[in-house]
């Protein structure tokens, strides 16, 4: 189908589009990338009177080092998230995740933070974002604020992101050194995940020192596997122990039931791709 009529903005700054939001309200939508929100168009699900185009906002764009932590633009291509060697060297996990997040069209033309803001629980960054503490800068009519992970993933496609706000940069605490791996089930190429896993472990000798988990689709939101980070701590890096340690991924979460699979086949699965995750971040 073709989309409804609708005008077009493209303004060059972060202030000039949050006066155009404020302008238009709940008749504008924000286009990011749009490899979320043109479908909807053109199924005609949404039919906003006002789109709004951040492409043209420069400073919304990039990867830089602020210290103890990397800074992501939330127009950044994830090609570019996914080739970056800050991104790399300070969060493999990301890097990973991104290796298996979609194809490589979409890679070149989705962006980082409109991928986050749409909050599909099937995304491929919520749980890494989650899982290494990210914080999300949020600009609106009164200033920016920051949203720590665990507060910006609210409901099902549904951010602390309010109306009048825009998402302009993720900030990632450096993990500099430690493992990371992306375990993603599928049934075909390219697909949403059934249920994924993202596992950040560092290591000290042959015993896991921390671990940070995010299960992805196990939920309405990303969620963390705390019972499992707790449970890994200073246990080896052996089959057996990782094994024990992931029989308790599913603890606290709402897996969904559908045509790809029954919430206690995500259930088991989680348990299998957590320990898959971690013995891979681990080096095991």
């Amino acid at each position: 189908m073709i989309p409804a009529q609708f005008d077009y903005l493209a303004p060059t700054s972060v202030e000039d589009a949050l006066a155009a939001l404020a302008e238009h309200g709940d008749d504008a939508k924000i286009i990011a990338g749009g490899q979320s929100l043109l479908p909807v168009l053109r199924m005609r699900l949404n039919a906003p009177e006002v789109v709004i185009d951040l492409g043209k906002i420069a400073s919304l764009r990039g990867v830089r080092d602020d210290g103890d932590a990397i800074v992501i633009g939330a127009m950044t291509p994830h090609a570019v998230v996914g080739s970056d060697p800050l991104v790399a060297e300070h969060a493999a996990l990301i890097s990973k995740a991104v290796e298996h997040l979609a194809d490589a069209q979409i890679r070149h033309r989705g962006t980082f933070g409109g991928a986050l803001a749409h909050a599909d629980p099937a995304g491929d960054l919520g749980a890494p974002t989650l899982a290494l503490g990210a914080e999300f800068v949020i600009a609106g009519p009164g200033g920016s604020r920051t949203v720590p992970a665990e507060e910006f993933f609210v409901d099902l496609f549904e951010t602390a992101i309010g109306e009048d706000e825009i998402l302009t940069e993720v900030r990632v605490p450096k993990h500099t050194g430690w493992g990371a791996h992306y375990e993603k089930f599928v049934r075909v190429a390219h697909q949403w995940p059934i249920v994924a896993v993202a596992a950040a472990v560092r290591v000290d000798g042959a015993t896991i020192a921390e671990a940070r988990i995010g299960l992805t689709n196990m939920g309405n939101t990303p969620l963390r596997a705390r019972t499992v980070e707790d449970a890994l701590a200073g246990q080896p890096v052996t089959d057996d122990a990782v094994r024990a340690a992931a029989a308790h991924a599913a603890d606290g979460a709402n897996p969904p039931s559908d045509l790809n699979g029954a919430a206690d086949y995500r259930r088991h699965l989680s348990t299998v791709l957590t320990r898959r995750a971690v013995l891979a971040a681990a080096g095991g």
